[in-house]
């Protein structure tokens, strides 16, 4: 259910702990969010998600992984299934390449492939997880951050409305 920024900043810590974990599981993102309230805006939440993900630790990282599924793998969860739509229609031997780097990666990484795929198609995240195979580890952490600084954010998107121009409030953080 989307929130507008009023009504996200108004709940109690409990609440908004509970909404922003759909977006990410990483337990300090959703605290120190929870805890910068108000936003006033939903540019300000945004500003402050990338802020934050970008100062989350290397376990912080593991712990947001964890609430990912690998591309092409069946998942419960709504955004993971909306995300990767486009995966599900895709020819089968797409599905197996994906699978195949899948575990390639998680072999060479120790952790899940993490692209935003919302929008992209399923021969595009292939692409980009072959070319993410040949990254050292430290070049593949920055892009796994960043991956996940674009969902976080993506799907902040779709939890928070811009109210910013209905309340009349400025809102600049």
């Amino acid at each position: 259910m989307p929130y507008t920024c009023a009504d996200f900043d108004a709940l109690c810590a409990r609440d908004a702990t509970a909404a922003l974990s759909e977006c990410c599981s990483s337990r300090t993102w959703t605290e120190r969010l929870v805890q910068g309230r108000p936003y006033l805006n939903r540019a300000a939440l945004l500003r402050a998600s990338d802020e934050v993900t970008a100062a989350l630790t290397r376990d912080d990282l593991a712990e947001a992984l964890a609430g990912h599924p690998r591309i092409g793998e069946r998942s419960d969860h709504a955004s993971s299934k909306r995300e990767q739509a486009s995966v599900a229609s895709a020819d089968s031997h797409i599905r197996d390449a994906l699978v195949a780097g899948n575990r390639l990666y998680e072999e060479r990484f120790g952790h899940v492939y993490l692209v935003r795929a919302a929008g992209r198609s399923a021969d595009e995240l292939l692409s980009i997880l072959q070319r993410r195979l040949t990254h050292d580890s430290e070049t593949e952490w920055r892009e796994t951050r960043a991956a996940l600084a674009e969902i976080n954010r993506s799907r902040l998107e779709l939890l928070v409305t811009d109210d910013s121009v209905e309340s009349g409030k400025e809102g600049v953080r």
